[in-house]
């Protein structure tokens, strides 16, 4: 697999928990970026740290890495390898990804 360029992103990052029955905050469909997850357990926004979301629970201060992309679907074992670089380093990660990248 060759080797993979990571970006760090500028900002801070906040995790927020959220009843699965609530709406998605106006403020989160204003950022340039962000990522929304939801299963019948649960609602989670991911958004810039300084973007105000009254949530159950929240994780804040979490950098972003970006692999620069695009990347086909079909590749396998990106993750994992930076993955386990960052495992060896005892960094915790938590992955979002979209259609052409992922985001550690």
């Amino acid at each position: 697999m060759p080797k993979q360029t990571l970006a760090v992103l500028p900002q801070s990052f906040s995790i927020h928990s959220m009843d699965p029955d609530d709406g998605i905050p106006a403020s989160v469909l204003a950022c340039s970026r962000f990522f929304i997850g939801r299963t019948p357990e649960e609602l989670s926004i991911v958004v810039p740290s300084d973007v105000e979301v009254a949530s159950l629970d929240s994780d804040t201060n979490w950098r972003a890495l970006e692999i620069i992309g695009p990347f086909h679907l079909s590749m396998v074992g990106i993750m994992a390898q930076i993955g386990a670089v960052l495992a060896k380093a005892k960094v915790s990660i938590f992955v979002v990804s979209t259609f052409d990248t992922d985001f550690f």
